[in-house]
């Protein structure tokens, strides 16, 4: 028995999502993250109590992280992934958003309906210009909520009826036929 490698891929960005890109600064090559937490709590600019399980139903799951060296003007962008398959990004141009400077805490959120969060393997993928910098996991378990559709009681439109007074038009009861010399 020998062992053979499988391949990793290395993170890119699709092709559909750099044609997005407006940033014009060269990404900083010492740019730097540290590794990816993840919590359904995210408060002052972190990850309260952050983990890599989730069970469903879960509203949202915030991605946090410290960074430095990051020019402003620079392309950022984060992909994230149920099972390899793209289910959000998160792409602008680093310094557009308020807070955001060289170094400092940054995040990336995903909250869509709650029926969404599927179970599986999650992945997010950072990536400032084209190069990847950071990658970060997490599992979600158990079934999500299913959406209930409500009954919204619709109006009953009732018959209106409208009596309008007809007006008959009224002659003389005999002609008048007197005829004056």
């Amino acid at each position: 028995m020998t062992d053979t490698p499988t391949i990793t891929p290395t993170p890119y960005i699709p092709p559909a999502i750099e044609a997005l890109f407006n940033g014009v600064v060269t990404p900083n090559p010492d740019a730097v993250f540290s590794p990816l937490q993840f919590s359904t709590v995210y408060d002052n600019f972190e990850c309260v109590a952050p983990s890599t399980t989730f069970v469903n139903p879960i509203s949202s799951i915030t991605a946090c992280f410290s960074y430095n060296n990051i020019s402003p003007g620079a392309q950022w962008t984060a992909l994230w992934y149920r099972d390899g398959e793209l289910v959000k990004y998160d792409t602008h141009v680093w310094g557009e958003l308020p807070g955001e400077s060289t170094g400092g805490l940054g995040s990336s959120e995903w909250a869509p309906p709650p029926e969404m969060w599927q179970p599986g393997n999650y992945e997010v993928q950072v990536f400032v210009g084209l190069d990847w910098k950071v990658v970060g996991r997490f599992v979600v378990s158990g079934e999500p909520p299913t959406s209930t559709p409500s009954i919204t009681p619709s109006p009953t439109i009732s018959p209106t009826i409208t009596r309008t007074p007809s007006i008959t038009p009224t002659f003389p009861a005999t002609p008048d036929t007197t005829q004056t010399p």
